[in-house]
């Protein structure tokens, strides 16, 4: 079950929603955790090892954050007073043991791709590991106290706004709410306005632009022009990005629903000056995860360069395991590493100061990033990059050749998206909704906008989101 699909907006929302609001805060707990277990249960086919899987994933972190805890308060009575930052022998052990069980079955399930096929990956495997990891060594590090209440726990891991494709919510950000939450009228509507907004994004713009990739993977990579190749890239990236950010506008927009507040994903990316500002604005609650739980444990930028450097080959080189057990995330995510090291070393100046520049060059880097990402086989990614840069063939390569109805067939067909995705990646879209958002004629639009969405998905003119698949 996905968020832009019939059975979520008019069966699953409605008659939880029903329930939800009648209950006491306590009851809420237990009926967010078992309503997020039955969605998780749709999304994987009611498959019961993994059912079991993610409940066991709440289980076993609830014991181990606990056994932190009373190891500490064991350390205490027995030595009378504790130093600062230490932590004893039995923390550490459960720390160990809790980080080798969250990331063993994670490790198994994605990267046995490597050697063994065919092995079905659990749905948002990869994003719950990363937020009960994050509690657990929170725990570890005092930042917050471990949770007594299993249920809290289970509601705040399988929360299905966020179960999915994140955004990673950390436990210090929801844990107040777990135990009081007050949910308005006001913020309802807010949260109604932003699901709709995320929802246009996912099915009137990435999934129609997604079908300009589609047509160009169908003819095949061998037979498109040059300026085909660039467009159906500048699609994928278009299509990337509304497919992403539109599926955490709704889990926000839902999370309001629900009476939580769940971070913000984006900040209008495409709109950077360098790489390293565009990865402060993408995905920013995964970035901040590998900076507070890899980067900075392993030094950060605190013992000299050398040392720096080798932290964000170790963080890039993970992010783009992260993303998949192909051999071009580990290229995608070492290219990103040299591009950072390249800005680090004095270019992110110049890109800052001649913001024209930056621009220039961000338009050349995103799109091209987004190629190594989006084509996982090493061969086909050789003949897309030559499409692409038909120069680097050599005289007895491939020349630019623009076929007779090649790319304007396509400009004919897609313009009009592509115009109105290139302009809602510079904020516009959310700059006129968040001012005119209690307007009567903001209403209409999103009506319409709901109302488009919905016929697109009646006619099957929709897509699974693109980051189920990591």
């Amino acid at each position: 079950m996905v968020f832009s699909s019939l059975e979520f907006l008019f069966l699953f929302v409605p008659l939880f929603l029903l329930v939800y609001y009648l209950l006491p805060l306590k009851a809420k707990n237990v009926f967010l955790f078992l309503g997020s277990l039955v969605f998780y249960g749709f999304g994987i086919s009611w498959n019961a090892y993994y059912m079991g899987l993610i409940i066991a994933s709440v289980v076993v972190n609830f014991l181990a954050a606990k056994g932190i805890e009373h190891c500490r308060r064991r350390r205490r009575i027995k030595k009378g007073e504790e130093i600062a930052g230490e932590r004893s022998a039995g923390e550490k052990v459960i720390l160990m043991l809790g980080l080798c069980y969250n990331f063993g079955f994670l490790l198994f399930f994605k990267y046995a791709g490597f050697f063994v096929k065919d092995i079905v990956l659990p749905i948002g495997i990869s994003f719950y590991t990363f937020q009960i990891t994050s509690y657990l060594i929170d725990v570890y590090k005092r930042k917050n106290r471990a949770e007594q209440d299993i249920i809290r726990l289970g509601a705040y891991l399988t929360m299905f706004p966020q179960l999915i494709a994140g955004p990673i919510v950390t436990y210090r950000e929801v844990h107040r709410q777990l135990r009081k939450r007050k949910i308005t009228l006001l913020g309802c509507n807010h949260g109604l306005q932003i699901f709709t907004l995320g929802l246009g994004f996912k099915v009137l713009l990435a999934n129609q632009l997604g079908n300009l990739w589609e047509d160009i993977q169908t003819i095949g990579y061998e037979s498109i022009s040059t300026p085909l190749a660039w467009l159906g890239i500048l699609a994928f990236s278009l299509q990337i990005y509304f497919d992403f950010y539109g599926y955490s506008l709704m889990a926000v927009g839902l999370g309001k629903l629900l009476g939580f507040r769940i971070p913000d994903n984006f900040r209008q990316p495409y709109m950077s000056l360098s790489m390293t500002e565009f990865w402060r604005r993408w995905h920013i609650t995964l970035g901040r995860w590998f900076r507070e739980y890899v980067y900075i444990p392993l030094g950060g930028n605190r013992k000299g360069k050398t040392r720096q450097i080798f932290n964000m080959l170790v963080v890039w080189l993970l992010t783009g395991l992260w993303h998949g057990a192909n051999w071009n995330f580990i290229l995608w995510g070492f290219f990103l590493f040299l591009v950072l090291c390249i800005e680090k070393a004095g270019l992110i100046r110049l890109l800052e100061r001649f913001k024209v520049i930056g621009h220039l060059y961000m338009c050349f880097l995103i799109p091209f990033s987004w190629t190594l990402f989006g084509i996982t086989d090493f061969i086909q990614l050789r003949v897309y990059l030559l499409k692409m840069f038909p120069f680097l063939a050599g005289n007895g390569g491939n020349h630019v050749i623009v076929f007779e109805g090649d790319f304007i067939k396509y400009i004919n067909m897609y313009g009009v998206g592509m115009l109105v995705g290139l302009i809602c990646c510079t904020g516009l879209a959310e700059k006129i909704f968040m001012r005119w958002r209690n307007k009567f004629w903001m209403s209409v639009l999103l009506l319409i906008i709901f109302s488009a969405s919905i016929l697109c998905m009646y006619r099957g003119l929709n897509d699974p989101f693109l980051y189920y698949r990591f």
